[in-house]
């Protein structure tokens, strides 16, 4: 086939974020078999090299200059929303959107150079007319629910603006509705996020494609460090994680260290805005920014914490402790789309969503190195049976292909 997948966030190196790792893993299995044409942005951080190094796994690279971010007062913002309100697409999305992208897009799709065109995050459904899919089979893969998040954020009170997103909130089911009835084939990470696409979608082919883990870059440990060190990974200038970062520095970390005062919580990721910055002044809290190697802090810690209260769709940073061999204590968001402490499955990981949850399970890791390693083990085996990237590629061939059974 000829497939030409669409992504405005560049895809390289797959350890800036979720966004990129998924784009990247799926289509350098889609190029092995598959001619695959790429087009994405370029962002100010993007360097030549990284450009050259994706290079080699496409046929065909088109690169765009991202858009300059819209910025401006409150006129500039009541002049977005009311484009919003008006056009159906929000902010988000249009700041993103390139007109020489859609100009180019359009005219190959016209050409009918491409069998299937698949836009690698919701963001892309913009590129999307449509009336397209009469021409071409279209694929849109739904990292995450737009409107499940936003509703979320509202409902667990971490939301950044909650004015602004009650009166979104409408605006966003609309637009969700909206564009997924644009494409052949829906796809989503998890069975939650099934349930609310097909709300806005009865008829729509939706198929649940989990993400993976590159087993190369996450190994197993060969050792259990034991001691008190804690560690949190991702990238931390996204709302779910400053808010995940920022609850467990408040409200369990003293807990834990009463009880054991020599306890370390590490925030391993990139971009850390000032007020994840700020939480370097509790006692034992370190915050990184980037590193060279994310695997290196999930070997040394004795117990990974995901302690996200919001955002849908499966964790890659709970997938990678997983794989490295490392317990987690996670919330029910954190754990969302696996299968870890129910009656019929081997325990691969403890569940938390309260303060006090935290320290029970934290505190029953520290005092039991059997149960560390039965957790350590069984996550291990887990996910090269059921989360490899290699799996879900192979079911994302099939639904390119239309031969999906979702």
């Amino acid at each position: 086939m000829n497939i030409l997948m669409l992504s405005s966030t560049f895809p390289y190196p797959p350890t800036r974020g979720g966004t990129q790792v998924r784009t990247f893993n799926l289509l350098k299995y889609l190029q092995r078999n598959h001619a695959v044409t790429l087009v994405t942005q370029q962002e100010a951080d993007v360097t030549n090299d990284e450009i050259a190094a994706l290079r080699e796994f496409v046929d065909n690279l088109v690169i765009f200059q991202r858009p300059p971010d819209v910025t401006g007062g409150t006129f500039s913002k009541i002049q977005r929303f009311a484009t919003f309100l008006r056009q159906g697409t929000p902010p988000s999305v249009l700041n993103r959107y390139s007109s020489e992208m859609q100009n180019w897009i359009s005219e190959s799709t016209f050409q009918g150079k491409f069998d299937v065109i698949t836009c690698e995050h919701s963001v892309n459904e913009i590129y999307i007319q449509p009336d397209v899919q009469k021409q071409v089979r279209t694929v849109v893969n739904i990292h995450s629910s737009v409107y499940g998040t936003c509703r979320q954020q509202l409902e667990t009170s971490i939301s950044e603006n909650t004015w602004r997103d009650k009166i979104n909130l409408p605006l966003l089911r609309r637009y969700e509705s909206n564009y997924c009835s644009k494409f052949s084939q829906i796809v989503v990470t998890t069975a939650e996020d099934k349930i609310q696409i097909q709300e806005f979608n009865p008829q729509g082919e939706i198929t649940i494609i989990p993400n993976g883990v590159d087993l190369v870059t996450f190994p197993y440990r060969t050792s259990d460090p034991g001691g008190n060190r804690l560690v949190f990974i991702g990238a931390m200038d996204n709302l779910a994680n400053i808010d995940a970062v920022c609850f467990f520095v408040r409200e369990v970390l003293p807990e834990i260290q009463k009880n054991y005062p020599n306890t370390t919580f590490d925030i391993v990721g990139s971009r850390p805005v000032s007020e994840v910055v700020a939480l370097q002044n509790q006692p034992g809290v370190t915050v990184t920014g980037r590193v060279p190697s994310m695997v290196d802090y999930l070997h040394k810690s004795t117990i990974c914490i995901v302690s996200m209260r919001t955002g849908y769709g499966i964790k890659n940073k709970t997938l990678e402790a997983m794989a490295a061999g490392v317990p987690v204590v996670g919330s029910d968001r954190g754990l969302e789309g696996l299968e870890v402490n129910s009656a019929n499955v081997p325990l691969r990981a403890l569940r938390a969503n309260t303060p006090q949850e935290y320290i029970t399970a934290i505190t029953q890791l520290f005092q039991n190195p059997q149960l560390r390693e039965e957790l350590s083990i069984n996550a291990r085996q887990f996910i090269e049976s059921e989360f490899t990237w290699e799996s879900a590629a192979r079911r994302y061939e099939e639904v390119c292909l239309g031969n999906n059974h979702s």
